[in-house]
């Protein structure tokens, strides 16, 4: 290296980045990562890449199913609240879920945290959250990343994205040539508005009464059924892979569907074949507290609250009519809260969802 004769000697410190807070957190996490361990998983953190012994054995022709998501703008209402302990549960299941639908079993699970700088408190308990959040979807938190940078992201701001690998058997993938006209659709319901739709509820809370005075906390704090608007606003995203799972193992799931961003006139259609079309109806169910108070407050209509939120309905599982009351029975005793959401037709065209009734607001 060449000899710097300055007086003032840089350092990484100095231009932004603590290398010993970012030590201190990997150790502070370890134990969290140790917690979610699960056969196959080889080494622990601090490696420079992650090691899992796929269980060939278990399988014939072994898929391996992979997803990547975040937690959307929901994360900055989250910081704006000073609530970091359950965002990770958000991370998990927003990619957890996707790889369910494919009928696969969720591995390991990769996270990245970027901020402009590294606060470990608040870091540890967002990763505490992702390994909670690996607990309920049986996968190992495997590594991840930490990446401090600052100017790119401002004081208290960070940013969550993850990575989940889980796998199936070929033969058993769950794909939309399995659904049929006649098939009868099961709602599970959510836990709120999971991951998706909060840059609408953000502009809800700005526009609304809720935004008359006091802090953004102060604000959230108002009863809402029984708990604060915010404790239904940051809500974590249900995991239902110890649920569902299983269900696929019992009888045959023609399709699931994970109820995210487009809500359920967007999602289903992704799992039904060309020349099926979804009844869904409204009746069957209402929307928990919080959706009528977004619609209310917002004055959205149905259309776009269906096309953007998951309005109470987190997954839809789709079976034989012959298997739907073994179904809903195998549900409701593994905690879910799932009834008969609607039906498949034969149509002509692209897959598309037709409402019927309507018990949400006008």
């Amino acid at each position: 290296m060449s000899q710097d004769f300055r007086q003032t000697s840089l350092s990484y410190r100095d231009a932004g980045v603590d290398i010993d807070a970012g030590a201190r957190l990997v150790e502070r996490i370890k134990p969290l990562a140790a917690a979610t361990a699960r056969p196959g998983v080889i080494a622990g953190l601090g490696g420079f890449g992650a090691l899992f012994e796929l269980p060939l054995a278990e399988y014939r022709q072994p898929i391996l199913v992979s997803g990547t998501d975040g937690v959307g703008t929901k994360l900055k209402l989250a910081i704006e609240l000073g609530r970091h302990d359950s965002i990770g549960i958000d991370l998990v299941a927003m990619c957890a879920n996707d790889i369910l639908v494919s009928g696969a079993e969720p591995l390991f699970f990769l996270d990245y945290y970027a901020t402009g700088r590294l606060d470990v408190e608040v870091a540890a308990s967002v990763i505490a959250g992702i390994a909670r959040g690996c607990e309920l979807a049986g996968c190992a938190l495997t590594g991840g990343e930490t990446a401090e940078m600052p100017g790119l992201y401002s004081d208290g701001d960070y940013d969550l994205a993850g990575f989940c690998v889980g796998i199936a058997e070929k033969a058993e993938l769950i794909l939309p040539e399995r659904v049929a006209p006649r098939d009868v659709l099961l709602g599970i319901r959510s836990s709120g508005p999971h991951s998706n739709g909060y840059s609408l509820i953000r502009k809800v809370i700005e526009v609304s009464g809720a935004d008359s005075a006091g802090t953004l906390a102060q604000r959230l704090s108002q009863d809402l059924d029984g708990a604060s608007l915010g404790d239904r606003l940051l809500a974590p995203t249900r995991i239902y892979v110890r649920s569902v799972l299983p269900l696929t193992r019992a009888l045959p799931v023609h399709a699931l569907a994970h109820i995210t961003g487009g809500g359920l006139t967007e999602n289903l259609p992704r799992v039904l074949p060309h020349g099926t079309r979804a009844h869904v109806d409204l009746d069957t169910w209402r929307p928990s507290p919080i959706f009528d108070w977004i619609q209310n407050e917002g004055g959205i209509s149905n259309a776009e609250m269906l096309r953007t939120f998951n309005c109470g309905v987190g997954m839809i599982v789709c079976v034989a009519p012959n298997d739907v009351q073994i179904a809903l029975e195998r549900l409701q005793t593994a905690g879910e809260e799932a009834w008969v959401l609607g039906h498949i037709e034969s149509s002509e065209g692209e897959p598309e969802v037709i409402y019927r009734g309507g018990s949400m607001n006008a």
